[in-house]
């Protein structure tokens, strides 16, 4: 393919990925009943309260996707060196992709098209590992708060319980082990006939020992403090009756289901409120409320970053050695 040919199949792709993202945003936000809902709930509150709040939220989503970015800066010294200001730029565009792929797998390809064409399998097997390190934090918070949510809801007898909490005590030890032996996974897909040829990629995983480890991962914890105090200070908000555990401990169960469902981004706010409002059922009955929380925190959280990272697309290099 000639160069001209190429330039102009980058345009076309990297337009495409602009409209599409922006055909889902406007569905998305054009007469959304939550944000409406969110309109009359303040109106009976306080104007200095709400604007201390939502100016809080934002300012965290910026802080959550900053840890992000530091983690993705991380991650990628072992693969290639590329700036800090190219790890905000590669996060912010990954989620531009994000909003209309399954499960987000559109985040991987807005972040590694901005490393250089050699590197980016490996881009994506070390992306893989901080990946793994949020998913380790959400499910092990997830499934203790569930533990919780078990015992005093659901009233089981107590010989299911012990095993429940037996099974999940052993859930989270191999978790924590996998996570701080990812290398076994370089062996495990090494082992396996077809993907031998792929091993150059995998040996990304050797790269990171467990003080890195643990550097990743407490970026993962600082991320999901951040956005679970988000969602606290909205729901404390509009429902400020909720007890602060018992409300944590709902998000730390909304996070782990919420990981378990593959889903597109631009659905996912349906996903959230139908969760959410089953969960805090429990303690409170302010669906309305509940509903526009989840949906309020989606919003700060993915949309306005999605619209953010569309500006980066055009500066993605799909097919040059250099830029």
């Amino acid at each position: 393919m000639i160069r001209s040919q190429k330039k102009i199949l980058s345009y076309i792709i990297k337009l495409s990925v602009v409209t599409l993202a922006g055909i889902f945003i406007f569905r998305k936000l054009s007469d959304n009943q939550n944000i409406k809902n969110f309109s009359e709930i303040i109106n009976h509150l306080e104007r200095w309260k709400v604007y201390l709040v939502i100016s809080t939220i934002f300012l965290l989503m910026f802080i959550n996707w900053f840890l992000e970015s530091l983690k993705w800066h991380f991650l990628m010294s072992k693969v290639e060196k590329i700036s800090f200001y190219k790890a905000v730029e590669s996060v912010f565009c990954g989620l531009t992709w994000a909003i209309f792929t399954p499960n987000r797998i559109g985040e991987y390809g807005g972040r590694i098209f901005f490393l250089s064409p050699r590197k980016r399998i490996q881009g994506i097997v070390a992306m893989s590992v901080g990946s793994v390190s949020q998913m380790l934090i959400t499910n092990v918070f997830g499934s203790l708060a569930l533990l919780w949510f078990i015992h005093y809801f659901l009233k089981v007898n107590d010989i299911l319980f012990v095993g429940i909490s037996f099974l999940v005590i052993v859930f989270c030890f191999f978790f924590i082990l996998f996570y701080f032996n990812i290398k076994w996974l370089d062996k495990l897909l090494s082992s396996i006939k077809f993907l031998k040829r792929f091993k150059r990629f995998f040996e990304v995983l050797n790269r990171y020992n467990k003080r890195e480890l643990s550097k990743i991962l407490s970026l993962s914890v600082s991320r999901f403090m951040v956005f679970t105090t988000q969602y606290l200070l909205i729901i404390h908000l509009l429902v400020p009756e909720i007890p602060f555990f018992e409300s944590a401990l709902m998000v730390f169960i909304l996070f782990f289901i919420q990981s378990a469902i593959p889903t597109l981004d631009i659905f996912d706010v349906g996903i959230r409120s139908i969760t959410a409002t089953y969960l805090f059922s429990f303690i409170t009955h302010q669906e309305i409320a509940i509903i526009t929380s989840a949906a309020l925190i989606w919003l700060i959280n993915l949309i306005i970053p999605a619209i953010l990272g569309s500006f980066f697309v055009f500066k993605l290099n799909f097919f040059d050695q250099h830029r």
